[in-house]
């Protein structure tokens, strides 16, 4: 979106921004890049009435606090009123960083308590509030979102216990399932995708990497990814790889199906690098049963790619598949939460969506089309034009 089209359309109402979950410094880096952008943009301009709308603020976070009884009851209070605001919500549900006082113990938030927090803020509004719009990068129950038998639709009733209570747009990074959206179709639902920014950071950190069909492969880990792998080699020009896992149905072991084959179905893949492509990493299973059937094949560099880093059962296993060779690199986004451990590591590299988060909160709030930035197929194709340039 270019800076004409900010300074040709007003604001729809004074920007706030909340950020729950412990998103901080997440939070802090995108109000930096606001607040820069739109001074910069006064300057620029000789309206006046970008002056007399609050537009140039030294902050838009607003400051709030969710405290909790003995019990572990809990409740919201906004400092600052939001009466007419576009007000913007950022929350990590998944933060397990998080704690709070229950009974005198401490317990970590679950994902529940993140989204009842959200709920909570929302409920703080009392319906003041111009607009209200959630970024929910990684979505609350996004992995429960179609029935099998008797089971809950969990995500389906979570969009709309949002939407029921004023919430106008939810925003989400790479769904896992991007028909959720049916539970709500008359409510915005967007969800924007994170493929530029993995490609340029892993083209920075391996400037030698080199982006064609006869060095380059991207995998797909299982059937239910390879809608995203495709589009990766396609961005990159190159072969498209992935596993077929055979499960055994009849067994259930720790709320899943234990896997009997992982097959590898594509071209020949000797002394390739591999970009290993998923939405997200949970305990990390799948992407180093893929690997190291991959390391087998005798593949050169292993790169392994998830928008979310969960890393449920600790880290590890990670450490442990590094030493023993089975993965190079692995690159998560800083959507949700990564302990400072884990970002000491050599082989974890995290991309930042910061700017990128900036730049859609900034066009929605200006009310014009997010359409120019969701697509960022031209972006990826003049990265790569001019990285052969270089090379």
């Amino acid at each position: 979106m270019s800076s004409r089209k900010f300074q040709d359309s007003m604001p729809l109402a004074p920007l706030k921004i909340i950020t729950l979950g412990d998103f901080n410094e997440l939070g802090q880096k995108i109000d930096n890049l606001i607040v820069s952008r739109r001074k910069t943009a006064l300057e620029n301009t000789e309206k006046p009435a970008f002056k007399m709308t609050g537009y140039d603020e030294d902050t838009y976070l607003t400051k709030y606090e969710c405290p909790r009884f003995g019990t572990g009851e809990g409740k919201a209070v906004i400092h600052k009123s939001i009466r007419g605001a576009d007000l913007f919500i950022l929350v990590d549900t998944v933060n397990y960083n998080q704690k709070y006082t229950m009974r005198g113990e401490e317990s970590r938030m679950s994902p529940d308590d993140h989204f009842m927090d959200l709920k909570r803020i929302i409920m703080a509004c009392s319906g003041q509030a111009r607009r209200i719009t959630v970024i929910m990068p990684y979505l609350y129950e996004g992995r429960q979102h179609l029935r099998v038998i008797n089971e809950s639709l969990d995500c389906a009733q979570s969009l709309q216990d949002l939407t029921n209570m004023g919430v106008d747009t939810i925003i989400t990074f790479d769904a896992h399932d991007t028909r959720v959206q049916n539970a709500i179709p008359n409510q915005g639902f967007d969800n924007f995708h994170t493929s530029y920014q993995f490609i340029s950071t892993l083209l920075e950190n391996n400037p030698d990497m080199k982006v064609d069909k006869d060095h380059l492969v991207v995998v797909s880990p299982d059937i239910g990814g390879m809608k995203r792998a495709v589009y990766y080699a396609g961005l990159l020009g190159v072969d498209m790889g992935m596993f077929y896992t055979r499960k055994d149905y009849s067994k259930t072991v720790n709320n899943s199906h234990p896997v009997v084959s992982t097959e590898y179905l594509g071209n020949d893949i000797t002394g390739k690098d591999v970009i290993i492509i998923d939405d997200m990493i949970s305990s990390g299973e799948t992407a180093f049963k893929v690997a190291k059937a991959l390391r087998q094949k005798n593949v050169n560099k292993i790169l392994i790619c998830a928008t979310f880093g969960l890393f449920s059962t600790g880290i590890e296993k990670l450490d442990k598949a590094y030493e023993d060779g089975i993965f190079d690199e692995i690159y998560t986004t800083n959507l949700c939460y990564c302990p400072d451990e884990l970002k000491s590591r050599k082989y974890y590299h995290s991309v930042d969506l910061s700017r990128y988060i900036a730049l859609i909160i900034d066009t929605l709030n200006h009310d014009t089309s997010v359409n120019d930035i969701m697509d960022a197929t031209q972006k990826i194709q003049d990265l790569l034009i001019e990285r052969n340039k270089n090379n």
